[in-house]
C-alpha cells in the first residue's frame, strides 16, 4: 500500500544525513596567523552597477586592482556585467550583461590584452552566470530572466569560436547557476521558483534529468516536468513558494557528488551524481547564494548574501570549519585558488558604496585582505598563478 505523501516526506528526511553548523574549528596548531602568500593570484571580477570588469593580483606586496575595463554598448544605460567565465586554456574570458532591451547579451574578451573580441551576441531576458566546457568550446548561460511574469526561461549553449547561439534550452523558473562537469559530458543549473536541479546532456543539449530539491520531497523528477510554475497555466500549484529556492550548483573535482545552495531553507544539498539521489545536507548561516568545491576536494566554501559572511565545510566530516564575516555586506560569488589555499569573494555592498573582493585562507580560517572595486561587485573568476 502507497505511503501517504506526509509520511514519504518524513521518511526521506530520515535516511539522510544532516549535519548542522555547530562546530567552529581554531585555526591549525601552533599558529596565529596566516603566512604571507608566496605566489601572485590574478582574477577577474564584474561590476554590475558600474558596467566595469576588473582585473585584481593578490601576492606577498598585498591585493590591489590591476587593471578596469568598461563594459558595454550604451553609456547612459547600465547593462550590467554578471557572469564571467575563463577557459582553462587562459585565452579568453567570457561575461554577460543582464540589462538589455530586454535580452542581455554575451562578451568575449581576449584575456590579459583584456580587449574585445568582435561585438557582443543576444541572449535570453538576463543572461547571468555562465560556465565553458574543457576545451573552451562551448557557452552554458542561465537566462534568470527577472521581466514580466514568472515563466520557464532557458539555458542559451554558444559556440564560442564563432560566437553563435546553437541552441536555447527551455529548463524551468529562473534559471541559474549554470555548471559544466569536469569531464564535460553535463551541464547543471537550478531553478529558483522551481525548486529544481536540472541536467542538460552536454553534447545533445537537451534536458536529461531533473532533480527535485524541495524539503522533504527530495529526489528524480520526470526530465519532462517544466515545473510548478508550468503547471500554473493549468490551474495547479498557482501558490506554491519554493522551500529551497536554490542558486547554485557545483560538483566535487571528480564530478561524483553536486553541491545545491538552498537559498530559502539555510542548507546545502549533497547530491549523489550517478545514483541521482540526496546523500547529505548541512546546514548554514543564513542565506546561501554561491558555492565552489577546492580542487583538493576538501573543503566546500559557501558564500552567505543575507549572513554577511562566508562559511567553510569540511567534506569529509560534513562539519563547518569555520564561519567569518565579509568586509562589507550582500555577499556575492566566490572562486578558489588552483593551490586549494585561498577563496576569493565578491560582495556587492548597498546603494553608491564599493563593491569588494575579500580574500580568505582557508587553512588558517582568516579574511587576509580586500580591496575596493566598482559598485555591486559580481561574477568572479580565477585567471592564473604567477610564482
Amino acid at each position: 500500500m502507497p505511503l501517504p505523501h506526509i509520511s514519504r516526506a518524513l521518511l526521506a528526511l530520515a535516511m539522510v544525513a544532516t549535519v548542522t553548523a555547530a562546530t567552529i574549528s581554531d585555526p591549525p596548531e601552533g599558529r596565529t596567523s596566516a603566512p604571507e602568500p608566496d605566489a601572485s593570484y590574478l582574477l577577474y571580477v564584474g561590476a554590475e552597477s558600474a558596467d566595469k570588469l576588473h582585473r585584481v593580483r593578490f601576492g606577498p606586496e598585498g591585493v590591489r586592482v590591476e587593471r578596469t575595463i568598461d563594459v558595454g554598448e550604451l553609456a547612459l544605460e547600465i547593462e550590467g556585467p554578471h557572469g564571467i567565465a575563463i577557459d582553462r586554456q587562459g585565452g579568453y574570458l567570457y561575461l554577460t550583461t543582464g540589462h538589455g532591451l530586454p535580452d542581455g547579451k554575451l562578451w568575449k574578451y581576449e584575456i590579459g590584452a583584456d580587449t574585445l573580441v568582435g561585438g557582443p551576441i543576444d541572449l535570453g531576458n538576463f543572461p547571468a552566470t555562465v560556465d565553458l566546457t574543457p576545451d573552451g568550446l562551448y557557452a552554458f548561460i542561465a537566462n534568470f530572466n527577472l521581466h514580466g511574469e514568472m515563466t520557464p526561461s532557458s539555458v542559451s549553449v554558444v559556440y564560442t569560436p564563432e560566437m553563435m547561439e546553437v541552441a536555447r534550452t527551455e529548463t524551468c523558473t529562473m534559471p541559474h547557476g549554470s555548471r559544466v562537469s569536469p569531464d564535460g559530458h553535463r551541464h547543471f543549473s537550478v531553478c529558483m521558483m522551481d525548486d529544481q536541479l536540472v541536467e542538460l546532456d552536454a553534447h545533445a543539449f537537451g534536458v536529461s534529468r531533473r532533480f527535485s530539491v524541495a524539503r522533504g520531497e527530495e529526489g528524480a523528477l520526470n526530465a519532462d516536468d517544466r515545473g510548478h510554475h508550468t503547471h500554473r497555466e493549468h490551474g495547479h500549484d498557482a501558490h506554491y513558494r519554493a522551500s529551497c529556492s536554490p542558486t547554485w550548483a557545483d560538483t566535487d573535482p571528480d564530478g561524483a557528488r553536486l553541491y545545491v545552495a538552498c537559498n530559502r531553507s539555510d542548507e546545502v544539498l549533497e547530491i549523489d551524481v550517478e545514483r541521482w539521489e540526496l546523500l547529505r545536507r548541512f546546514t548554514t548561516g543564513r542565506g546561501p547564494y554561491n558555492l565552489e568545491v577546492s580542487p583538493d576536494g576538501r573543503t566546500l566554501v559557501v558564500t552567505l548574501k543575507q549572513g554577511n559572511a562566508v562559511e567553510l565545510i569540511d567534506l569529509a566530516s560534513g562539519e563547518t570549519r569555520h564561519r567569518s564575516e565579509t568586509s562589507t555586506t550582500v555577499v556575492h560569488g566566490v572562486v578558489t585558488s588552483p593551490d586549494s589555499r585561498y577563496a576569493f569573494v565578491s560582495v556587492e555592498g548597498v546603494g553608491a558604496e564599493p563593491g569588494r573582493v575579500d580574500v580568505f585562507d582557508l587553512d588558517f580560517f582568516e579574511r587576509v585582505a580586500s580591496v575596493e572595486v566598482g559598485q555591486q561587485a559580481s561574477g568572479i573568476a580565477f585567471w592564473k598563478m604567477e610564482r
